[in-house]
């Protein structure tokens, strides 16, 4: 149960989609548990094709597809869904176990009532609850108190991720997110988390929760146990698959963007993607600003991940890759891939290669 949102990405075959990558402080995060059991991780980052000399590189990243084969090697080494990130493990089973106790509830709310209540049962584990605005129009799902032994926060953001994901499945609609918050400081890859949780989010909180309208707490569950059992047999990388739902203008560029790479090496202009938004360029470029990003880191964001999924997943020549990115030098494709990741592109081709 326990990973990251985009862990849970997928990315696949010599063609790529310019899918979005993984931090590698979502790599040492995970692996967290597994080292405090003394467990040797040289093995799981083989299992997930995971050069372990990125690890010491703080811009290198991995692609879905690897992060989602080390997260396997760990659930089978440590047997705990929580990967050993918390005092106390969570015995296989236990997630689907509280899913089947919330799928006969009349509604949402209820279910979020029972599945929390399920989870203190178990000492040790972490403290979910759901909260109400007080008569208000919002409402939020936190977790008080972080689990005693996640020191990265991993598990804690990976809880609000998953039940997120596992209520908008439950009513068969995606619950957009109002905001989220977190009771630490900003961590160095604090611009990961708009794309995690795709609202605004906000750092030193009171508290690390994150927000919704109250109406979807009385939306009926329209799931039965056949959906449910498919449900659990792919999770949880069922519920931490990142669908592109546009909830913030950045989203909607970069699925604009990934598209267009996936046709042509010349991605669109700011004026082009503009007009497939219908606004003007100079709005778009206000509005991207207010999310902290902007049309060039968007154009980067696409190419660094389309490079890395191209580099670790096929075997294309990287003169090849480079021009079908959109480069017209070899040359200019190394210093950006450099400038993005901290390293050389045959650093990642020797890592998928080498196993």
């Amino acid at each position: 149960m326990a990973t990251t949102a985009a862990g849970a990405l997928s990315a696949a075959g010599t063609v790529t989609t310019a899918r979005r990558t993984v931090t590698v402080h979502h790599v040492r995060a995970v692996l967290r548990g597994a080292e405090r059991r003394g467990i040797d991780t040289v093995p799981l980052l083989q299992a997930g094709n995971i050069p372990p000399l990125l690890l010491g590189d703080d811009r290198a990243r991995v692609t879905a597809a690897q992060f989602a084969g080390l997260f396997r090697a760990l659930y089978r080494a440590t047997r705990d869904e929580f990967l050993g990130l918390a005092s106390a493990p969570s015995r296989p089973g236990t997630f689907a176990m509280m899913c089947y106790a919330a799928l006969g509830c009349r509604d949402l709310g209820a279910a979020v009532e029972r599945g929390t209540a399920f989870y203190r049962l178990f000492p040790g584990g972490p403290d979910l609850a759901l909260e109400r605005g007080g008569g208000g129009p919002g409402a939020s799902f936190s977790v008080r108190g972080a689990p005693e032994r996640d020191e990265d926060r991993f598990l804690s953001e990976c809880l609000l991720i998953i039940w997120h994901r596992l209520c908008s499945w439950l009513i068969g609609r995606r619950i957009p997110l109002r905001w989220a918050e977190f009771h630490y400081p900003p961590p160095p890859h604090e611009d990961e988390y708009d794309t995690l949780f795709g609202c605004p989010v906000r750092f030193g909180a009171r508290r690390t929760a994150a927000g919704f309208d109250a109406h979807w707490l009385a939306a009926p569950l329209v799931r039965d146990e056949a959906e449910l059992r498919v449900m659990l047999s792919r999770a949880p990388f069922e519920l931490l698959s990142r669908r592109e739902y546009g909830t913030t203008v950045a989203e909607q560029v970069r699925h604009t963007l990934a598209q267009s790479l996936r046709a042509s090496p010349r991605l669109p202009s700011l004026g082009e993607t503009a007009t497939r938004l219908a606004v003007s360029p100079a709005t778009l470029r206000r509005r991207l600003q207010r999310e902290s990003t902007s049309f060039q880191q968007l154009k980067d964001a696409v190419r660094r991940d389309a490079a890395i999924a191209g580099l670790t997943e096929g075997r294309e020549p990287i003169a090849e890759l480079a021009a079908r990115l959109g480069f017209s030098e070899d040359t200019s494709f190394h210093r950006a891939f450099r400038r993005w990741t901290g390293t050389t592109p045959a650093a990642y081709r020797v890592g998928a290669v080498a196993e």
